[in-house]
């Protein structure tokens, strides 16, 4: 055969070879084009335009709960949020009834909700590795859209009975630019519609309870719009607390109480114990404080730090005034000693149990001394008249009545103001406690 023939054989020959090889996604996107026909339709009106308000459903599946902040007043919570409507115009024909998926870039060339978060602060739809947006056509024009966002919102709370305190926080979902006349927005499967991961927890709440409502909302320049809430309880975890707050807060009460046991000659050891514990209070309210708005109300946990600190520093004031009536005491036996210089043959140590001071088996220990030790009868009768005329006038006081006589007492034995203190505070705290636990628990 002629060589030209040869050629033009193989020619003809190796064409279909070249037509198989072609690039078939380009066919592909020419028929998913054609049967979507998105450039066939204007989708910046929503779909049946003019006609009835679009139902759009809604579910949300809650995939963490990030943080809950109470300086802020907000919350920050992950979740995937996912749309069903019905869009006539991307119907397509199929005879196997199967859905085609895509990713976001579809979403910016079709029609889909204008949904927002009311109240939101901050937030964002991931995009690591790509976004995380997908959209899933069904033949009939059925489309469900889905993104996985992070939402910071405002969640205005009450801070009253903190820290025994439980919150109850709002996600709210809304249509920005369409009324209900035009879109109506609303639970999938009503409480079926939210679902939530069971690994979800917090460090300091317990999530008690998940639940959705819808309700419309009003604005007076634009209309009616549909809004759905998704509703979540949290019960704060009491235990940081009790081992942060108010146990120190406790304890700094209770060793306060320790200056009531101390000699109240030892001044610097009682008045260092009292600063120390007031100090160290004034240090638990301020941490405390600092983690918290400042809000214009009492919380629970002031309420018990505050009255704590009032019983440790009553105590120092309980010592500032048995340092005082001592004081007292003792510049009066001074001037007594100094009107009348003698002893009768007695050490001070032993004439004080004559002011009340000792008991009568330190007054019976006199029976040791020596005659030599004692002086004249004329000048022991002199001194028991003088001690006989102050004994009448303090039984003649004495006969006031009986709560003057324990006043009295009290004030003329500074050693009873402890004795009674060591009851009264521990009593008057435990008293508080069994209230305070009973109102805010």
């Amino acid at each position: 055969r002629p060589q030209g023939y040869q050629t033009h054989a193989f020619a003809v020959f190796c064409s279909p070879i070249y037509k198989k090889n072609q690039d078939v996604t380009k066919t592909w996107r020419g028929k998913t084009e054609q049967l979507l026909r998105v450039d066939d339709h204007d989708f910046t009106m929503r779909p049946a335009f003019g006609g009835p308000a679009i139902p759009v459903g809604v579910d949300v599946q809650v995939e963490s709960l990030d943080s809950i902040s109470e300086v802020d007043m907000d919350f920050t919570m992950t979740l995937y949020l996912r749309h069903y409507w019905r869009d006539e115009r991307l119907s397509f024909p199929s005879t196997t009834n199967k859905s085609m998926t895509f990713d976001g870039r579809l979403v910016k060339k079709i029609w889909v909700p204008d949904v927002f978060f009311v109240h939101s602060k901050r937030s964002f739809i991931h995009d690591t590795t790509t976004d995380n947006i997908m959209l899933r056509v069904f033949p009939d024009g059925h489309v469900l859209y889905s993104m996985r966002i992070t939402v910071t919102a405002m969640c205005n709370m009450d801070f009253s009975h903190f820290p025994l305190d439980s919150q109850t926080c709002s996600l709210e979902l809304e249509s920005y630019a369409y009324t209900d006349e035009d879109l109506m927005l609303y639970w999938k499967n009503g409480n079926e519609s939210l679902k939530t991961d069971e690994k979800i927890s917090l460090s300091q709440f317990l999530i008690q309870k998940f639940h959705t409502t819808s309700r419309l909302a009003f604005y007076s320049s634009t209309g009616w719009y549909n809004r759905l809430y998704i509703n979540f309880t949290l019960r704060r975890h009491i235990f940081f607390f009790l081992l942060q707050t108010y146990f120190p807060a406790t304890l700094m009460v209770m060793l306060s109480w320790v200056s009531f046991w101390i000699d109240r000659r030892a001044v610097p050891a009682r008045v260092s114990l009292g600063i120390t514990t007031v100090l160290t209070m004034s240090t638990i309210i301020t941490g405390v404080n600092a983690s918290m708005p400042r809000v214009s109300y009492i919380k629970a946990v002031d309420i018990y730090l505050w009255v704590s600190f009032v019983f440790v520093f009553l105590s120092v004031l309980e010592y500032a005034a048995v340092n005082y009536l001592t004081t007292v005491q003792e510049r009066k036996e001074r001037k007594l000693r100094e009107r009348f210089p003698c002893t009768c043959g007695i050490s001070h140590s032993k004439t004080m149990m004559l002011d009340g001071n000792y008991s009568e088996s330190d007054a019976n220990s006199l029976a040791g001394y020596t005659r030599n030790q004692m002086v004249p009868e004329e000048e022991k009768q002199e001194k028991m008249v003088v001690h006989l005329a102050m004994s009448n006038a303090s039984n003649s006081s004495r006969k006031r009545g009986l709560k003057g006589h324990v006043g009295l007492r009290i004030i003329q034995n500074t050693h009873a103001i402890d004795k009674y203190s060591r009851l009264i505070f521990p009593g008057t705290y435990i008293f508080f406690n069994l209230i305070y636990w009973s109102v805010f628990s």
